[in-house]
């Protein structure tokens, strides 16, 4: 064997320089980004800028970097895409059920019932009339483009929506978007299949007519019933374990937040089981919850662990974003394409949602701020995921684009003015506003 010997010119060079592993350098900036979304809060509180703009400049700025992986486009990851965005819109669906104070009912949620009823269906048509007429797309994609942008987000609208469990911070404004969000993700999704229907029907030479009949009958009547249905149920029954059950067996016992996490999955997973919308049944369930014992403290537990689930993954799916941004999403965005994201927020929703609060005694200002701040996000991207993954739209890398492109305005847009209006809102009101 031959003796190992030192080259003494080598063993006085200096040692390589050994760059981070990635990795390492990933945990690391994870690390940052968790404490700046648990530290921002406070200090954008009355700033106009929001954490969503912070978390899509970072992930920008990160996937800019040399030593940057490749983003994970969502054609690319596309199941993943899709239950990422599924998991993030169920969170944020639960934390809006358990900080709404108002009891359910038909004349306290008339701005609601307006909102869903007119405004959503408008907006899908108008948008969908965008994409057909403007951008050239086929009636499947133009149909899955305005029910993908109908929605306000349950994610991204966090600022403009209620405070926690019995805060008092439930003004007519920040009930009507809270409400709103937490339902009309579920119930935007009858348009959705709608779309693939048609993407489906496209490519056989048969009639409309049994297609159409199964989706009224089907992704409408049944679906529809089982989320309300199955919600409503489940929140009763999970009610009173939790609250009125004998006292050594109460959930609320074990002072647990994760509580609320599966109360959640377990309610999504028996509705998506009996083939209903999860989405649907979720709030409604969480509703159920704060009706069981509305003044009862552990709602403040369950709101907060769920909270904070939901700004963590608001934070990684927006770092993505700004990831997907910063490598190329908007390469092929065209002007018309540019065009119709900038009508769909700053004409469609706004005059529609105008619209739809007609004839209720509300001052200008209050009708404005509802249809202005109809926040696009997360949802937007989970129906587009959801529809490619079953039906085939050649115009997928278009739609991805478009939708893209109106949530990023939203995420800018609103995250700038939602402080100083809703700030605006307080002071006309008369509330009490922190330092």
């Amino acid at each position: 064997m031959r003796a190992l010997s030192w080259d003494a010119a080598s063993s006085s060079a200096a040692p390589p320089v050994m760059m981070p592993d990635l990795y390492i350098v990933t945990l690391a900036g994870l690390g940052l980004l968790v404490l700046l979304v648990a530290w921002l809060p406070m200090v954008l509180r009355r700033a106009p800028l929001s954490l969503p703009i912070i978390c899509v400049l970072a992930g920008y700025l990160a996937f800019s970097l040399p030593v940057a992986g490749p983003a994970p486009f969502p054609l690319w990851f596309p199941v993943a895409t899709e239950r990422l965005t599924e998991f993030v819109v169920i969170v944020a669906l639960m934390g809006a059920g358990l900080k709404l104070d108002r009891p359910f009912g038909w004349h306290g949620w008339r701005q609601v019932w307006r909102l869903l009823g007119i405004a959503m269906p408008l907006t899908i048509l108008a948008t969908a009339a965008l994409g057909w007429w403007w951008l050239g797309l086929g009636p499947a994609a133009a149909l899955l483009l305005g029910a993908a942008l109908a929605p306000t987000d349950p994610v991204l609208a966090a600022d403009v929506q209620v405070g926690p469990p019995r805060s008092g911070e439930e003004d007519d404004v920040r009930f009507g978007l809270t409400a709103e969000a937490g339902l009309n993700d579920g119930l935007a999704f009858p348009f959705v299949n709608l779309a693939i229907v048609a993407a489906l029907a496209a490519g056989t030479a048969g009639p409309w007519t049994a297609a159409f009949t199964g989706w009224v009958l089907v992704d409408v009547a049944w679906k529809l019933a089982a989320g309300i249905g199955i919600g409503w149920a489940a929140g009763h029954v999970l009610g009173w374990a939790t609250f009125r059950a004998h006292a050594r067996a109460r959930l609320s016992r074990t002072g647990d937040g994760f509580v609320a996490l599966g109360i959640m999955l377990l309610v999504y997973g028996v509705t998506e089981m009996a083939h209903g919308y999860g989405f649907v049944a979720v709030f409604v369930a969480a509703l159920a919850l704060r009706a069981a014992e509305r003044e009862h403290d552990y709602h403040d537990t369950m709101h907060a662990f769920i909270e904070q689930a939901e700004r963590l993954l608001m934070m990684l799916t927006l770092v993505l974003f700004g990831g997907v941004i910063a490598q190329g999403l908007f390469t092929s965005l065209t002007w018309a394409e540019a065009g119709v994201a900038i009508a769909i927020v700053f004409l469609v929703r706004p005059i529609l949602g105008w619209i739809s609060l007609a004839g209720l005694s509300w001052p200008r200002r209050e009708r404005a701020l509802v249809a202005f701040l109809g926040v696009r996000g997360i949802g937007s991207f989970y129906y587009i995921a959801y529809a490619l993954n079953h039906a085939p739209f050649p115009e997928g890398v278009q739609l991805w684009s478009v939708v893209g492109f109106v949530v990023l305005l939203s995420v800018v847009v609103h995250g700038v003015t939602v402080t100083p209006l809703m700030r605006g809102l307080d002071i006309q009101d008369g509330r009490n506003l922190d330092p």
